[in-house]
């Protein structure tokens, strides 16, 4: 019997929620009670929140790890999750957008229009497609900035060249080289065609 390998990427979910002012201290309660029982599902890698900075906007941005996209999809598919969900309406004023990405994928933005269909691009192509952007930008960075930078102490040197880099990587850099490399990238979409 013949098997395919099948690399199995770990998911990451963000959400972003505007909570009652008046509510806090029961959206803490809340926020504790569902990530008790999100740790105890198969497949829960972590959670980070992030509580806001200003009182008089409660925004809470919760970030949430599966191992696979199916342990993901069958914790939100449980009574526990949609008894949690449930009890935060009362809560909650607003959830933002929830955004569902693997790993590099959050530093590339699918075109939906473009690829509505389309899965995420192989691990592997992220990565090629990472070192395509970030090798041409280290090369330049130094080379531009070395001339500014050799007095400077070290650290802050290599904070102002990472921090150009990632600038730069995030915008105009991988878009366009996504852009170049669709074919490549998304190859069912463009045999659809």
């Amino acid at each position: 019997m013949i098997t395919k390998d099948k690399t199995i990427e770990p998911v990451t979910i963000v959400l972003s929620e505007i909570v009652q002012p008046n509510k806090i201290y029961e959206y803490e309660q809340w926020v504790s009670g569902i990530n008790q029982a999100v740790s105890e599902f198969s497949g829960f890698e972590g959670v980070d929140v992030i509580r806001p900075r200003d009182p008089q906007h409660p925004e809470y941005v919760v970030i949430v790890r599966f191992n696979t996209p199916d342990t993901l999809k069958l914790w939100q598919e449980s009574s526990v999750y949609r008894s949690w969900i449930k009890k935060s309406y009362e809560i909650v004023t607003r959830k933002s957008h929830t955004n569902v990405s693997n790993g590099l994928e959050m530093w590339f933005t699918l075109d939906k229009n473009i690829h509505p269909l389309s899965k995420s691009p192989a691990y592997y192509k992220l990565v090629i497609l990472g070192i395509l952007a970030v090798y041409p930008l280290v090369l330049l960075t130094n080379y531009l900035l070395y001339p500014v930078l050799r007095n400077v102490p070290y650290s802050l040197s290599v904070f102002i060249s990472v921090f150009s880099i990632c600038l730069l990587m995030t915008y105009p850099v991988l878009p366009w080289l996504e852009r170049v490399l669709n074919f490549w990238l998304y190859p069912l979409s463009h045999k659809r065609r």
